[in-house]
This record gives C-alpha cells, structure tokens and sequence, in this order.
C-alpha cells in the first residue's frame, strides 16, 4: 500500500492521511501557488511505525528513499552534492496542533555540503549559522538533548561551534553526529513520528478532545531561505484579524530570519505593513495570494511564508485559529460577501465560542482609575484578573493566575490551560503563546518588552513598579493593555451580530432547544437567547428563594392529617403563583413542569436554630421535630424517597402541584395567554407507577375542570433516568404523551458514579489512560448512549409519534446535541446561559446528518 505522496497526488479531500499541512500543499500546488517541492509521508505511515514497535519498515524506509531520488529530479538539486539539496522535515496532523510536534530545519548539512554552498553563496555567516542550526535542532529533536547544553558554547567562531555541538552530541548520545542524508531523514521521520506521542502533544488533544488515533504525517520540503541575505525574510499572515476578524490581512515578518525564528516567539517581529515600503512587490503579491487562498478554501486562512533574495514561497496555508469575536464577524462577513452559505458559516463557528462571546470586558468608569503598567500586542481578546506566576508548572487549578513568561513554549502548555491569562515579554501575535491562548479562548498580551522578570526573586520591575509573584494584574487582549490590581469585569450583552447569526443557527436545526427555567426570570433570559418553551421547571428549586423553603419543609415534616392539609394548602398558594408568572413570560411556548423531586435531605432543617423555628410553625416539640427528622433520612438518599416515590406515598402532593399548574394555565387563558402545560412525572422505574399517578392527578384534574366548568389542554409524560425505564420504555410508554430523558441521573445510575464525588478520583482514570472525558458533561456514547437509544425505540416502538427529549446537562453539550440528533429526539433544554450555545450545535448536528 501506498505511504508516500508527491504534491500532485494529493489535495484537501486526503487531509486524514495526508495531515492539514500536506493536503493544503497539494491545494497549493493545484491552484499553482509558489510552493518548495515536497513528498509527504502518510498517518497510515505513523500508525504503522507505532504498531511495528516503533521501527520503520524496510519496505517504509525504501519509498521514502525512492521519493526523495524524485525530489532530487523535481528541485534539479541532490544531496550532498555541488548543488546541494536541504530539506525541512515537520509534522502534519490531519487536526491543527500548533506547535505541539516537532520540525528539523536544513537537514542534508555535512562539512562536505558547507563547502558547496559557501562556493554557492559566498556568505560565510549565512552558510555556518544555517548548519549550526541544523546540528541543534536535529540534536533536540531527533535524539532529545536539552537545547540548554548550546546555550553557552564556548567556542566563539561558527565552525568550531558546529565542532563543539557535535561534541555534545556524541557525549549525550553515544555515537557520532549521522552525516549521510539518508541517515539523516530516516532518523529525522522517525522523531516526527515520535513527536505525536510526547507530553505536550497528548496534554493539547486532552484539553481541544482530539482523538489519539489519528497519528501525523511528515512533510519532507525543499528549503527556501528567509536568512539569505536582507532582501530574505519569513512570516505569518492571516488573511483578516484573528482576533478582530477585521477584513485586512494581519501578520509579521522577521527579516533575515528562519521560520522558527517567528513560530516560536524567539525574536519580537516587524508588523507586515513594513513590507509595504521595503518590498512593495512581494507585499502586493502576498494581498492578492491571501485572497485567492481565503476564496480557494472558503474560510480565513493562516500562511506561513518565505522570501528568498526577493522572491515569495508559501510554506503552509490552513484554516487560521481565531477568537470567539473574529470567529462570528469572519463567518457573518463571508456569507455577505458571497463566498459561503449560511450554513457553510453555521458550521465555522464553535458552538463553544459562543459562551465566550457572552464573557465580559472591564467596567470603564474603573477602567478610568486604573493604573496602566504597560501596553503589549493585543494578541487574543478577552479579559482576565488574577494573580501573577512566572512559572507555568504552579498554575493552580481553581486559583486565578495570570501566566508572565519571557517567551511561552508547548512545556508551558499545562500552566497555559489553567491560567485566566497569558503575558509574554518577546513574541508576537503569531507565536506560540498567541496562537494557543486563541485556539483556547484565553486572552493573551505578547511583546512586553518593558516587562523586566527577575525568575529567582520572583518579581517584575515595570518602571518604577515592583510586582511579586501573587500580585494581582488585570489584562485586557483586546488592547494589549495591563494594569496594576483587580479591575471589576462587566458582563458581555447579547449582540445584534450574535442574535443574527444564532437566528440563522435556528432556521437550520430541526430539534427544538428549550431552556431549564424554575423562575419567570429564568424564563425571560431564556427567550431572549432563542430559547423556545421549558424543557424542564423543577418545582422543588422554586423553595429555594424567599423563604418559600419553610413551606416545603413544613409539608415534609408534616405528620398525615390537618398538619398536612394546612401545608399543602400553602404549597399550593405559592405554586400557583409560581406558575402564573412563568406562564405570562413564556407566552405561547411549551412548558414542561416536572413534579416534586426533591431528595429529602436537602431540603431538611440542619441547624438548631432552624429546627426551632419549624417548632413554631408546626407548632409541636424540638424533640419530636428530631424524631421526624429522623425517620425521614435516608441512608442513600439519591435512590431513596425522592421522586414519584414521594407521589405514591402522598398522592394528595402530586394531585395539588397539578391542580395548581392547571388553575394557572386557566387564569392565563382567560387572559388571551396561550399556555401548553407537560406535567412531568418524575423516577419512573415501573410502568405501574405511572399508571398510578396519572390516574391520581387525571381524576384531581377533572374535579378542577367540573368546578370551573372549562379545560385546558395539557399532557402528561414521564422523564426517563433510570435503567430500568430504558428497558421497559414500551411498557412505561402506554401511561405517557412524552419521555424526556434525565441523563444525569441516568448517567449515575448506569456507571455507579455519584456526579458530587466522582471528580476526586476521575482524574486519577484519566492520567492512567482508563477513562477518557466527563462523563457529567458529555454523554458516555459507549453505555448511556445505549440506554438513551433503547429508551427511544422501546417508547416509539409502543407509540410511533411519542415527543421525546432530553433535559439533563448534557442538552447543552455540543458534543451530546450530536448524539440526540441521531436519536431524533424532539427537542432539547438546557440552562438559559447555554441555549445559543446549543441552538448552534443542533444546526451543526443536523448538517452533519
């Protein structure tokens, strides 16, 4: 089988196995861009090192060696001859990591081609510092020395520094520095490969969850030199503004400089305009590329380049990472200019990039006040406050940190993901910690130059402010500025843009995305998300405000009786009300109400103090308050009296929350206020117990219609959270008008996990490859998933056109919106918070279909 392809034999569609950067190579070569030749080793290729024991294959080693003799054909240059052919080797995986794998500058160099390109070049430095680099790299690289051990080399010209690098590295290694080519590529391939699987790499497909089965491809590419002389440079540009999504191409370039030199944040750059007045041809040419490139593939693009003695290379184009706000301005701008659809810019957009654009700024009139420190290169929008740390590995999780470093690296990577924000003394907008904090959504200064760090004091000196570590800093990407202290943050208001583009999102999806809502609050930041109807009103969290509490807890203390007729009575004053006023707000839309299911425990009076005042209401001894207290705890309280259990033992409770629920949607029809009630039944495990209780509350329900003398309409289902619902879905389906899934307690239940304690060990199974995920966040796809999907058929199976859907967390988890969308499952609910979030993942859900 076929694992290494010329430039011609590939393009987009092959991005699996060719990796992003070889597929958009063989674009590039397609639409005739000025590109180095090349040959691309395959994933397959990677996959296959990995299971062969991580050698390279005879049959491997020959193709590779056969392409580079067709390499030599194409360039009309060879290894290690008069006209010497160098090559870069890099990753590629079909998912941009940047920075996260490894790449070998110049390799073909040995004393032998130094000679031939100094005849070539007559540029001594240029030839010696491009092969030092080489035999560092390749040191670091392919045989992992610390690049510390070149740092103070002590020979002063370049050819005895190349004597002295290799020294180190027969001291490390063993062996001597490998000065045939070949040697040289096959070892070089193996690192690349090697470098799928180090630290950083496994820690970024953690946190961006991408597969680990993907493996890389390796780039083989003729060199082009930006270090050539000062007509030579190299550079990033995106095609618009990252982090703006402005419609002007953003970049840097470094002359007289390498790749890496940018990449990896090692020298501050040039903004790009430079080239406006220093090489205006090559500037126009990169403009009229990026366009041709953004109009090629349909979306911004990232692009590496190369200028060598004034002519233009491009290294490398792919879908440029971009904040939240440029993410929704780029893919709005696109569809008006003609280029995409509006679904194509559906799918553009992260569904988790719209909780970002909900995040805030700084309050301005404290803004005012502040004390600027200094003003670096906005490199990542948002905002953060925390305090300062200078070393990425004392991050702390759960503490706010602001991350100083000279120059981020992809060691840094944990400390990164922790942190609120990123400042970076040297590097600009396309470094390494620029592009990172981007793709992460965290906000990131680059280029503070003004910034002194003393690492073993633990202090920056900013003119005449000395900082420690823990000092709080504010950072603001969205203008490059810091300030001394905490400055109070504003929250984000939904945008005219944002409400626009989600209702595009909504003319696409077929699943219906409603909202979590126990309050008419609730409800009125619902639908101005987009949210249509409650998905789930658990009536248990509306005690939880104003000293509704004691009401509750006096039904449940309450002994059989008039104690219990009196809080009842009560109980149902409050919930009518309740009621009431969400059903004005929602005006129209479904409203799912699920019936008390509150785990008696919470709900119980702790303190002393509190236990005497349920004295005065109940009107009986602290003593036998204790008793009852007593007699109602559960051992297990989350499988216990909670639920439908509670309605069977006190039908008359269920009976009264739907009396009220009704007397509610009456009131508000006499009104002119259109309400559809769902009256949900909660911890059904026995088709016999729904039967029950919908015969409770049908017979309380058309008492109240005899004394009205009207109906409403309503509906009366079940929510499925228990396995054995799942199982016996057909059964349980003849006694319900709807399911909706409660996966959260269906994801404890069938895992044995308990939601509050599982994070203390979950870590613990993810660190030793045991469990991947949170299965709380998203739906377990290889168990719950099943039970879902069992649920689904079992149900419809009974009752072909039964409404389904699902109101756990899960209903805001893109991931889980894809999953239900397979079900076809009606609807989904979620907290207000999240609905934009999910109305967008369900569009992308059902393209994808």
């Amino acid at each position: 089988m076929k694992q290494v392809y010329e430039f011609r034999d590939g393009g987009k569609e092959m991005m699996a196995l060719l990796g992003g950067k070889g597929a958009n190579l063989a674009e590039m070569a397609k639409i005739e861009l000025p590109i180095p030749e090349g040959i691309i080793i395959s994933t397959t290729a990677c996959n296959e090192y990995f299971k062969n024991d991580k050698k390279l294959s005879p049959v491997l080693e020959e193709e590779i060696l056969r392409n580079i003799r067709v390499l030599e054909y194409e360039t009309g240059k060879k290894f290690q001859s008069p006209k010497p052919l160098l090559v870069s080797v890099r990753s590629g995986a079909p998912v941009s990591m940047p920075g996260m794998m490894d790449t070998i500058l110049n390799l073909g160099f040995n004393d032998y081609v130094a000679e031939k390109m100094l005849e070539i070049t007559k540029d001594e430095k240029f030839v010696y510092t491009s092969y030092l680099r080489f035999v560092q790299m390749f040191s670091e690289i392919a045989k992992g020395i610390d690049r510390r051990k070149f740092v103070h080399l002590k020979a002063t010209d370049y050819k005895a520094q190349i004597l002295e690098s290799k020294k180190i590295y027969r001291d490390e290694c063993g062996e001597i520095f490998p000065e045939n080519y070949r040697d040289q590529i096959l070892i070089a391939v193996k690192s690349i490969f090697e470098s799928w699987n180090n630290d950083r790499a496994i820690l970024y497909r953690k946190l961006h969850n991408i597969g680990n089965n993907m493996g890389t491809a390796v780039v083989i590419q003729e060199m082009v030199f930006g270090n050539f002389n000062e007509q030579s440079g190299t550079g990033v540009l995106f095609t618009r503004n990252p982090s703006t999504g402005e419609d002007k191409i953003f970049g840097e370039v470094l002359l007289n400089a390498q790749g890496e030199d940018i990449v990896a944040g090692i020298r501050t750059p040039d903004n790009i305009e430079l080239l406006k007045n220093s090489m205006p041809d090559i500037y126009n040419q990169l403009v009229e590329t990026a366009k041709k490139l953004e109009k090629h593939n349909r979306d911004m693009q990232d692009i590496e380049f190369t200028i060598e003695n004034s002519k233009l290379f491009i290294l490398q184009t792919r879908n440029g990472k971009r904040t939240a706000e440029a993410s929704l301005k780029i893919a709005m701008d696109l569809v008006k200019e003609g280029i995409i659809t509006k679904e194509e810019a559906v799918m553009k957009v992260e569904p988790a990039s719209i909780n970002k654009l909900l995040n805030g700024d700084f309050e301005e009139k404290y803004l005012k006040e502040a004390t600027l420190l200094t003003k670096g290169l906005a490199a990542s929008s948002g905002v953060a406050v925390g305090r300062i740390m200078f070393d990425a590995k004392r991050v702390k999780i759960r503490e706010k940190t602001i991350l100083v470093r000279e120059e981020t690296s992809p060691e840094d990577l944990q400390g990164m993901a922790l942190a609120q924000g990123i400042v970076t003394l040297k590097g600009g907008a396309t470094s390494h910690g620029a592009v990172v904090a981007r793709g992460m959504g965290k906000c990131c200064v680059t280029g503070c130059s003004e910034i002194k760090l003393d690492e073993i004091n633990k202090t920056m000196t900013i003119g005449d402010h000395v900082l420690k570590e823990g000092d709080f800093i504010s950072v603001s990407g969205h203008t490059g500025e810091i300030f001394l202290g905490k400055i109070p943050l504003k929250e984000n208001s939904f945008s005219d843009e944002l409400k626009e583009f989600v209702s595009w999102a909504s003319e696409v999806k077929r699943m219906n995305v409603r909202m979590n809502a126990d309050t008419a609050e609730d409800v009125a930041q619902g639908k101005s998300f987009g949210a249509k109807g409650i998905g789930l009103c658990r009536t248990e969290h509306m005690f939880f405000k104003n000293d509704k509490i004691w009401t509750i807890r006096e039904f449940i203390l309450s002994d059989r009786g008039e104690e219990k007729e009196r809080a009842l009575k009560k109980l149902h004053n409050l919930q009518k009300e309740d009621f009431l006023n969400i059903f004005e707000v929602l005006d129209g839309d479904e409203a799912n109400i699920r019936l008390l299911d509150p785990p008696v425990h919470e709900f119980l009076p702790k303190t002393t103090d509190d236990k005497k005042k349920m004295t005065e209401i109940l009107l009986i001894s602290l003593e036998e308050i204790e008793k009852r207290i007593y007699k109602l705890k559960d051992e297990n309280p989350m499988l216990g009296h909670r639920g439908c259990r509670l309605g069977v033992s006190y039908p008359e409770l269920y009976r009264i929350q739907a009396r009220a629920i009704i007397e509610a949607a009456y009131e508000c029809e006499k009104k002119g206020i259109k309400v559809h009630p769902e009256i949900m039944i909660p911890f059904i495990m026995e088709a016999k117990e729904l039967a029950f209780l919908r015969k409770e509350i049908e017979e309380e329900i058309e008492d109240l219609f005899k004394e009205l003398g009207a109906r409403v309409e309503y509906k009366l289902g079940t929510m499925i959270e228990i396995p054995r619902a799942c199982l016996l879905a057909d059964e349980i389906a003849e006694y319900a008008d709807f399911f909706s899934f409660g996966t959260n307690d269906l994801t404890q239940m069938s895992m044995g996990l308990s939601r509050d304690d599982s994070v203390k060990f979950l870590d613990d199974y993810r660190e030793k490859g045991i469990w991947e995920g949170e299965p709380f966040y998203s739906i377990d796809r290889k168990a719950v998933s099943q039970l879902v999907e069992l649920g689904v058929k079992n149900g419809r199976s009974r009752k072909t056109n039964l409404k389904i859907g699902v109101c756990g967390e899960h209903g805001g988890d893109p991931k889980s919106i894809e999953f239900f969308e397979e079900q076809n499952l009606d609807y989904i609910s979620c907290s207000p918070f999240r609905v934009p979030t999910a109305i967008l993942a369900a569009a992308q859900a059902y393209l994808k279909k």
